[in-house]
């Protein structure tokens, strides 16, 4: 039975995780979790050269 409970927990946090992708996707976002991430040109992870 705990095996069962332990399972639906972990389930139900990667469908919200999945859930929350694909709403962010459809929002437009390029850098998911990136504050700017509907501003930016998709290159939240680059470091900018001085």
């Amino acid at each position: 039975m705990i095996n069962f409970v332990i399972g639906a927990i972990v389930g139900l946090i990667i469908g919200a995780i999945i859930f929350y992708l694909v709403r962010a996707k459809r929002r437009g976002e390029k850098c998911i979790g990136c504050p700017y991430a509907k501003m930016c040109g998709g290159k939240c992870g680059e470091k900018k050269q001085d």
